[in-house]
């Protein structure tokens, strides 16, 4: 099978370095790829937002399969194009991903389905937004309703924070259009867990769940971001909670968009809150997580690729795809200024050492190379994923690796895993 992956994060390497073990694959192309992924397939120099050059770039490869990573082409109609096309995609079409581009969307697919989660009123202007916060005392989540690379969403506890909200959103303009629209949500009470799932527009395949660290700060202090480190299994979550999860919230979504005419092939992340009532979905996601991707690949004993292509080609019913009975723990370091304004250009040295420990894989999300150097070009540079018997076991070598990179200003939080891993 001839496979082309679109995207350039450690979600796309990790989905290449699960891809490559697959029997069935033929080819393997990106685009544009990173350093880590151009060491397993051909890297094509297409941006993720020319949709028209990534469509054509297909069609001129013959691909059998589209596997889309982020969510911004996916909410563009990438999807579509590529369907009218001919060619399968793994990742819904632009109506569908409206899931994860529009949260008040969102919010009326899950009152439509029953689907449980946190009351919220929906804000266009200043006033509106302010009233919503005073009936809460201030004891609220602002969203921005659009696409805000994870930065988005601000929990507040008080008046003060959520004025700074929105002022951030509806008057600085902080995320463009994206925040011309606001949710003020109920502030829920719980410890989170990621769910992510398999669909081909009828039938859903959970995968393992998982644990991100969104705070950018140990001790969950400091602004939110797209995602510090991530645990899976999550000790919280047995087999009837999963099972439960699937039942009360990704099927009778898919059902709702199946009934809107708006069918769902791809991956549908559901972010949850484990509340004293039950579990309750903070948001979804049209696309695998980033960082959950990191430590759900490095646990697959079954083939991804046949899975991947069953989801986008309407095959899912019947299918399995086994996880292994190791935890995963992955740590990610980021460059300096992340999450405001990183800094760009640093050396990065020791991957290779890291690389070397057993059962620690290393996934590009922000470097380039600079001649024969490797260097940091986003955010979030590396996600260091560690394998072992359980969390304490997989955190210990998660840091180990983590030790031996270095590059000026590396940031990260020393606290992944760490409570997860005595329970």
């Amino acid at each position: 099978m001839r496979v082309l992956l679109i995207g350039s994060g450690g979600r796309e390497h990790a989905l290449a370095w699960g891809i490559a073990r697959s029997s069935g694959l033929g080819e393997l192309h990106a685009a544009p790829g990173n350093p880590g992924i151009a060491e397993l397939a051909a890297c094509h120099d297409v941006g993720v937002g020319d949709l028209a050059g990534l469509t054509e770039l297909a069609v001129e490869l013959a691909a059998d399969l589209v596997v889309v990573g982020p969510e911004a082409p996916l909410v563009g109609g990438l999807g579509d194009r590529l369907s009218a096309a001919g060619i399968a995609c793994f990742g819904p079409g632009g109506d569908a991903a409206q899931l994860e581009g529009s949260k008040a969307f969102a919010k009326d697919v899950m009152a439509a389905a029953g689907v449980p989660t946190a009351a919220f009123t929906v804000c266009d202007t200043v006033a509106a937004a302010q009233l919503a916060v005073a009936e809460c005392d201030g004891n609220v989540v602002i969203k921005a309703d659009g696409l805000a690379a994870g930065k988005g969403v601000f929990v507040c506890s008080s008046v003060e924070e959520a004025e700074a909200a929105i002022q951030a959103c509806l008057v600085d303009r902080r995320f463009g259009g994206s925040g011309a629209r606001l949710l003020v949500e109920q502030r829920l009470e719980g410890p989170e867990v990621s769910v992510l799932a398999l669909c081909d527009g009828e039938h859903v395949l959970p995968l393992a769940p998982a644990r991100d660290y969104k705070r950018a700060l140990d001790g969950d202090r400091g602004p939110n971001t797209g995602g510090m480190g991530c645990i899976s299994p999550v000790p919280e979550l047995d087999a009837a909670v999963v099972d439960e999860v699937v039942a009360t919230v990704h099927e009778p979504v898919i059902a709702e968009m199946r009934r809107r005419g708006m069918p769902f092939r791809g991956c549908l992340y559901a972010g949850l809150m484990l509340t004293r009532d039950g579990p309750r979905v903070l948001e979804f996601n049209a696309r695998w997580g980033d960082p959950e991707t990191q430590v759900l690949v490095p646990r697959l004993a079954g083939d991804l690729l046949d899975a991947l292509h069953r989801a986008a080609t309407g095959r899912l019913a019947g299918a399995k795809l086994e996880v292994r009975a190791e935890a995963c723990v992955s740590v990610v370091l980021a460059a300096r200024g992340y999450p405001e304004v990183p800094e760009a250009g640093a050396v990065i040295e020791g991957v290779d050492d890291a690389s070397q420990l057993d059962g620690v894989t290393v996934f590009h999300a922000g470097t380039r190379r600079d001649g024969r150097a490797l260097v940091v070009s986003g955010g979030r540079v590396l996600n260091v994923s560690a394998v072992a018997s359980d969390l304490a076991g997989a955190r210990e070598r998660a840091y180990e690796a983590v030790g031996l990179i270095r590059f000026d200003g590396m940031q990260r939080r020393s606290d992944i895993g760490e409570v997860a891993a005595h329970v």
